[in-house]
């Protein structure tokens, strides 16, 4: 079977599966009350969306890890992407069900989360060490590969790396299809971008991965029937990273996945500039919310995001060209 056709089954047969398990799981989340709860100090218009279904994050998962076992792939570092995948998704899992259905609010502690984040990441981390030739060699955006050189130092920066992706898609996962449309665009290009670079088992697992986040967007888009919940934004920030360190690919993320980056810097940001002054520097964080407050409407806000998203993918794709 041509690497084509494998494209092409993986893409459809990942949608299909996923647009099938999606109105099917909603029901029997709402059957067992498992609904989000909305920040009251965020903005007053997404207080309807209170009681929306969600951990539909589960639905990309699972659709990701059949089609994937079904198309036999054989490659290791597929897996580990994966399996970064079920980790960071798993986390995100826990928190949900603390949140959703032990009906305690703050669900885990945030150490609780970054010491389960830095546990998958050094796991990631261990295998890349380990198995990946020449760890230091990176490719960077219109210079290509580039030998960094700096020994065991690469781990802790490939640690910010993974705790930042993992949660900037967390920080973006704040209105309907957000963050499902920004990430269909950066997999396909992270596709794009490992098939040039003959690493075809990763491209097609991001293939898989896009497909079946085309079938939840179909559940997700304005106004959301599921929210993916921090089960899907950490299981998603939790492929992202694997996929751009297993193919030395990460200084990529800040560019295709600018709107990922912006929104965590929009955070950090406000924090910071209201510990210093007092003030707030945007109307609210993260970054979409500000617009929202400008009187933005959601969808304007939700296509525009995605319309720069895919300008910086084509960048991106160029720079790899």
């Amino acid at each position: 079977m041509s690497f084509g056709v494998k494209v092409l089954l993986g893409l459809f047969s990942s949608f299909l599966l996923s647009s099938f398990i999606g109105p099917r799981l909603i029901p029997l989340l709402k059957k067992l009350k498992i609904g989000q709860s909305i920040r009251e100090d965020g903005p007053q218009s997404h207080l309807s969306k209170t009681g929306t279904p969600t951990m539909g994050g589960l639905i990309f998962i699972v659709t990701s890890l059949i089609v994937f076992i079904i198309m036999g792939s054989k490659s290791l570092d597929a897996i580990v992407i994966l399996l970064s995948m079920l980790g960071f998704g798993a986390i995100g899992y826990l928190d949900d069900y603390i949140i959703v259905v032990k009906k305690r609010n703050l669900g885990l502690k945030a150490y609780q989360k970054i010491l389960g984040q830095i546990l998958v990441a050094i796991l990631l981390l261990w295998y890349f060490q380990t198995n990946i030739e020449n760890p230091g060699l990176a490719f960077i955006p219109f210079v290509g590969g580039l030998d960094l050189n700096v020994g065991l130092w690469i781990l802790p920066f490939l640690l910010l790396v993974i705790l930042g992706t993992v949660n900037a898609v967390n920080l973006t996962d704040g209105l309907d299809g957000l963050s499902t449309g920004i990430s269909i665009i950066v997999f396909s290009a992270f596709a794009f971008i490992n098939y040039k670079m003959g690493n075809f088992d990763i491209s097609l697992l991001c293939i898989i991965i896009t497909g079946s986040l085309i079938g939840f967007l179909l559940v997700n888009y304005n106004p959301a029937k599921i929210f993916m919940g921090d089960t899907g934004s950490l299981a998603l920030g939790g492929a992202l990273s694997a996929v751009a360190i297993l193919s030395r690919t990460y200084f990529f993320i800040p560019l295709i996945g600018g709107v990922f980056f912006a929104e965590a810097l929009s955070v950090i940001i406000q924090v910071l500039y209201f510990k210093t002054t007092g003030k707030r520097f945007f109307k609210m964080a993260p970054l979409h919310h500000h617009f929202e407050q400008m009187g933005w409407k959601e969808i304007k806000v939700v296509w525009s995001f995605w319309g720069v998203t895919l300008l910086l993918a084509l960048i991106g794709i160029a720079a790899i060209l």
